[in-house]
């Protein structure tokens, strides 16, 4: 029973990835209130698998990779789509995808070079994180229920676009420090 339970985290983390299709399609579909409440259990699953890998000790090597690649995965789609409807500015689409690559780049050169760069990310990366989900939760709630939040969207999207351009500078600052010296950022540990 343990065992089953154990993989809880994980299927949690896939069926955020399975909810994408459908989040994209309620989107496009303009069917935004629905849109709305799954991004918010997506959300809460979020926060549920993270919790449950801690307290059933199931931390796994692919829910490292299963939980951040389903989080970007719908934030990218959802953000993708409220763009195109126009209800985000490209242009921080744009800056926050270029950031991602950027983070995605350095840890492909540093396994190509093996270096071992350490890839947790920073605090003002996670503010940065937790902004952008506001930012959409605020674009669909502006849509799906009505809400007057033009000077608070304008806001969000500039404090997106400053947590956006500041943790992919210091990724940036941390990996060519690594790069030049050999030495992994997070722990002083030299290159293999």
């Amino acid at each position: 029973m343990m065992k089953v339970l154990r993989l809880l985290p994980n299927c949690i983390s896939l069926l955020r990835i399975f909810a994408v299709p459908l989040t994209v399609y309620l989107l496009l579909s303009q069917q935004m209130t629905a849109a709305f409440w799954l991004i918010i259990v997506a959300g809460v699953s979020d926060g549920l698998d993270g919790y449950l890998a801690k307290r059933l000790n199931a931390v796994t090597l692919i829910g490292t990779y299963l939980d951040p690649l389903a989080d970007k995965t719908m934030l990218i789609a959802v953000c993708l789509c409220l763009a195109h409807l126009g209800y985000l500015p490209c242009w921080i689409i744009a800056l926050a995808i270029l950031r991602d690559l950027l983070i995605l780049g350095g840890v492909l050169l540093s396994n190509v070079l093996e270096l071992e760069l350490s890839v947790d990310p920073i605090l003002i990366s996670k503010l940065n994180t937790v902004l952008q989900i506001i930012m959409v939760a605020f674009a669909l709630g502006r849509e799906a229920m009505g809400w007057d939040l033009l000077q608070v969207m304008s806001a969000l999207v500039y404090l997106v676009a400053v947590t956006t351009i500041v943790s992919g500078t210091l990724y940036l600052a941390r990996w060519t420090g690594a790069l030049t010296s050999g030495e992994n950022p997070a722990s002083g540990a030299t290159s293999k």
